[in-house]
């Protein structure tokens, strides 16, 4: 049975958590969020989130995130897309997107072939789908 560490483990890095922007936060996310720290949410969206008529962001402070500080702070509240992060979908098709992503995320395991990564992903991925189901 596919194990994810076999090919990735969060090192809490920050790297994707740099730029000048964030991914966006559906309502589950924003829930999610709103639980994890404990305020209301008109003080969640104001002290936390960019909000840009129906998008709403996560603000970003200083070239990254604003809950990075050499971690984040807002784990278990993550917004589902940083959870993904980086086995995105996307890498199962472009073997480029693959070996980006693991040049830049120390958390990749680099002893692992593409081809390999991509079966195990699948594994995981379709055991996913069938707990969801």
């Amino acid at each position: 049975m596919a194990d994810l560490k076999e090919i990735f483990e969060c090192t809490r890095c920050g790297y994707c958590c740099q730029g000048e922007t964030t991914v966006s936060l559906d309502e589950k996310d924003q829930k999610r969020m709103v639980k994890a720290l404990g305020l209301f949410e008109a003080e969640v969206r104001e002290k936390y989130w960019r909000v840009t008529g129906t998008v709403v962001q996560m603000k970003v402070v200083d070239g990254h995130c604003i809950f990075y500080d050499e971690g984040c702070t807002v784990h278990l509240g993550r917004p589902w897309r940083c959870a993904e992060w980086p086995l995105h979908p996307s890498i199962l098709t472009d073997s480029y997107n693959f070996e980006t992503i693991r040049e830049s995320c120390p958390g990749m395991n680099p002893e692992i072939s593409y081809e390999t990564f991509c079966r195990i992903l699948r594994e995981i991925m379709e055991k996913q789908d069938k707990v969801q189901c």
